[in-house]
C-alpha cells in the first residue's frame, strides 16, 4: 500500500480488505490516550476514568481533524451540484460508503446504507422488509438479552400485522443456546433478529452457528452490531447475515451517523422507508420513481460530515490491528471481574464464556444509581440503570446494574481506579439496608 490513509486509497480504489488485516501486537496505550483529548480531563479533583464506552465512546483527533478539514476546505451538498465543493463532498462521502464497506467485508460499496445509527437501521428493515412480508400469525423472533432497539421497532411492526415476537431465553451465564434457537424458528417465524455482543452483559453471540440455523430454517436474520463494531472485526460474509447495522459514535466516531450492511438482492426489493430529495430519479404529480439502493433509502441531505469522521474512525481502529484490541480489552475484562469477585457483597449479572468489553454488576445495601454517583464523585464514568434491557433485567431479578465497558484507551490503573471507588462506597453505604433507597425508575440507555 502507498502512504496515503485507508481513506484516500479507497477513493482511488487502492484499498482491499486483505490491507487492513493486520496481525497486530501490543497496544501502546499510553501513546495513544494522547490521541483523545478528553481523556486529559479531570472530574472534581480526579482524573477521568471513562468506563461507559457501551454507551459512547469518545473521539481521537484523527476523527475531529477530518471532520475540520472536510467543513474547511471541502464542504457542499453531496450528489446536488455540478460545481467543485460539490463534487468534493460526494467523492468524499462515497468514499465513507466503501470505507465502511471493507469494515464489513461487505461484496459491494452498494450495501451500505448510511443511517442515524442501529436505531433508525432496524426500523427501516422493520419498515421495508419486515412489514410487507408479515401476516397475521407470522412471529419475529428475538433474544432475552436484546437492547430495546432492537425489540421495539419488531414489536411495533407485529402490532401493525397481527403478528408477534417469539423469544429465545438465555441461561444464567447470560448465553443463548443454539438450540434452543434453533426450537424457537418455526414455519410462522418470518425474521430472526438478535444482537452480535449484549450491550448489557457482553456476551459474545455465536452469529455464524444462529444464522446458519436460521437460513437452513428459511428465516433472514437482522444482526445488531452495535457493541460488536468496538471490538471485534466483523465479516458479514463470514457471518452469513442478511442485515448488519452499527453505530459510528459506538466505534470512535461521531453521532448522528451508522451504516445498515443489506445483501444486494434484499435491497433491490425493498421500498423506500422515507421520502423526499435525494433518493428520487423523477418526480411528477402522477408517479415517482426511486434511485437505487443503496441511495434509495437516505431521503434528504446526507450526514456527509459525520459520514467521513466515521471513515477516519474506521482507519483509526483497524490501523492498530484487532488482535491487539482484542487482547488488550479482554486484559482489562479478565482484571476487572477477578477483582470484582473479590468484594464481599457484590454479585456479577452473567458470565458469559465469550465476553466483550462489559462488566455488570450489583451491590448489596447500594442501589446502581446511588453508587454510579459515587464513583462519579471519584472521577469513575459508568453507566447505572437497565441499560435499555429491561427484559433482561427482569429475567435477572434486578431493576438496574452498574455496568462497566472498556475502549483500547482504558487502562489496569483504570481498572483499580474503579476498584478503589466501589470499596469508597461501601463505606459510606456501610449501614443501608439491602436495596439502597430502593428508588429511582432503572432509567439508562445504551
Amino acid at each position: 500500500m502507498s502512504s496515503a490513509t485507508p481513506s484516500e486509497a479507497l477513493s482511488r480504489g487502492e484499498l482491499r480488505r486483505s490491507d487492513l488485516e493486520i496481525a497486530g501486537g501490543v497496544l501502546d496505550v499510553e501513546r495513544l490516550r494522547a490521541d483523545f483529548p478528553i481523556l486529559a480531563r479531570r472530574i472534581g479533583e480526579a482524573p477521568l476514568c471513562y468506563l461507559d464506552n457501551a454507551a459512547t465512546t469518545q473521539k481521537p483527533r484523527a476523527v475531529l481533524a477530518a471532520m475540520q478539514r472536510f467543513y474547511e476546505e471541502s464542504y457542499g451538498s453531496v450528489a446536488r451540484g455540478v460545481h467543485q465543493l460539490s463534487a468534493e463532498a460526494t467523492q468524499a462521502y462515497e468514499a465513507a460508503r466503501a470505507r465502511v464497506g471493507v469494515f464489513l467485508g461487505a461484496a459491494s460499496p452498494d450495501e451500505i446504507v448510511f443511517v442515524r445509527g442501529t436505531t433508525e437501521a432496524a426500523n427501516l428493515v422493520a419498515a421495508s422488509f419486515a412489514r410487507p412480508r408479515l401476516v397475521p400469525g407470522d412471529e419475529i423472533l428475538v433474544t432475552e438479552l436484546e437492547h430495546h432497539s432492537n425489540l421495539v421497532p419488531w414489536q411495533r411492526v407485529c402490532e401493525e400485522r397481527g403478528a408477534s415476537l417469539a423469544v429465545v431465553p438465555v441461561d444464567d451465564r447470560g448465553e443463548v443456546d443454539p438450540d434452543a434457537f434453533s426450537q424457537r424458528l418455526g414455519p410462522r417465524t418470518k425474521l430472526a433478529a438478535f444482537a452480535h455482543v449484549s450491550n448489557a452483559l457482553g456476551t459474545v453471540l455465536p452469529v455464524a452457528k444462529l444464522v446458519r440455523r436460521a437460513h437452513d430454517a428459511g428465516v433472514p436474520v437482522f444482526v445488531d452490531g452495535a457493541q460488536a463494531a468496538p471490538h471485534l472485526a466483523v465479516d458479514v460474509v463470514a457471518l452469513g447475515c442478511d442485515f448488519f447495522a452499527f453505530s459510528g459514535h459506538k466505534v470512535y466516531g461521531p453521532t448522528g451517523i451508522g451504516a445498515l450492511y443489506g445483501r444486494r438482492e434484499l435491497l433491490a426489493a425493498m421500498p423506500p422507508w422515507q421520502s423526499g430529495g435525494g433518493m428520487i430519479r423523477n418526480v411528477t404529480f402522477e408517479r415517482t420513481t426511486y434511485d437505487d439502493p443503496p441511495r434509495r433509502f437516505e431521503a434528504g441531505t446526507p450526514a456527509a460530515a459525520e459520514a467521513i469522521g466515521l471513515a477516519a474512525a474506521l482507519d483509526y481502529v483497524e490501523q492498530l490491528g484487532w488482535p491487539a484490541i482484542e487482547r488488550h480489552e479482554a486484559g482489562l475484562v479478565e482484571a476487572t471481574v477477578a477483582g470484582l469477585e473479590a468484594i464481599v457483597g457484590l454479585r456479577l449479572i452473567g458470565r458469559p464464556r465469550e465476553r466483550a468489553g462489559v462488566v455488570s454488576f450489583v451491590l448489596d445495601g447500594i442501589h446502581a444509581h446511588d453508587l454510579g454517583t459515587v464513583l462519579d464523585h471519584h472521577g469513575v464514568a459508568v453507566r447505572a440503570g437497565h441499560h435499555c434491557a429491561q427484559p433482561l433485567m427482569q429475567r435477572y431479578g434486578v431493576p438496574a446494574t452498574v455496568r462497566a465497558s472498556f475502549g483500547l484507551y482504558n487502562t489496569r490503573e483504570e481498572v483499580a481506579a474503579l476498584l478503589r471507588a466501589i470499596a469508597a462506597a461501601q463505606a459510606i453505604f456501610g449501614g443501608v439496608a439491602p436495596g439502597g433507597r430502593g428508588g429511582g425508575n432503572g432509567q439508562g440507555g445504551t
